[in-house]
């Protein structure tokens, strides 16, 4: 039963830690745009580089 002297506080540490990370995460705003990174990676905004031959390129 002793071990419970230890174990008690420990759990509260831990979790007002999480709770502490978790409140920083709200406030800094961490969840305010939650759909725009789900339909972020929906668009493909890379273009490819042209080739060098098409381009002209006297390196080439």
């Amino acid at each position: 039963m002793s071990i419970l002297v230890y174990l008690v506080p420990a759990a509260l540490l831990l979790g007002g830690l999480g709770l502490a990370a978790f409140m920083w995460s709200l406030r800094s705003g961490q969840y305010d745009d939650l759909e725009g990174a789900a339909e972020r990676i929906l668009y493909d905004d890379d273009k490819p580089e042209p080739d060098r031959t098409e381009t002209g390129d006297p390196e080439n």
